[in-house]
């Protein structure tokens, strides 16, 4: 994971406002009908979200280009699908 990796994502699904476990089960949603390689990037507020999409993308083969907080604790999760 590098915060440098400045890859265009192919789809942004915005998940502030909720809480867990709701940004992973909206995040599989989301990468489910995009191409292999292809980049989700997701914006998130649940303070446990880095923790979650760690583990997410460790168990579904998914890599994570990035994990950032952006100022007013705004979470920034950037995934490559597998494939």
């Amino acid at each position: 994971m590098t915060q440098a990796d400045k890859t265009t994502a192919d789809a942004t699904l915005d998940a502030t406002g909720l809480l867990c476990p709701l940004p992973v089960l909206k995040a599989r949603r989301a990468l489910k009908p995009l191409a292999p390689g292809a980049v989700l990037e997701v914006i998130a507020t649940d303070p446990g979200a880095t923790k979650d999409f760690e583990h997410f993308c460790a168990t579904t083969g998914c890599e994570l280009l990035e994990a950032s907080e952006q100022p007013g604790g705004i979470l920034r999760f950037r995934m490559r699908k597998p494939g």
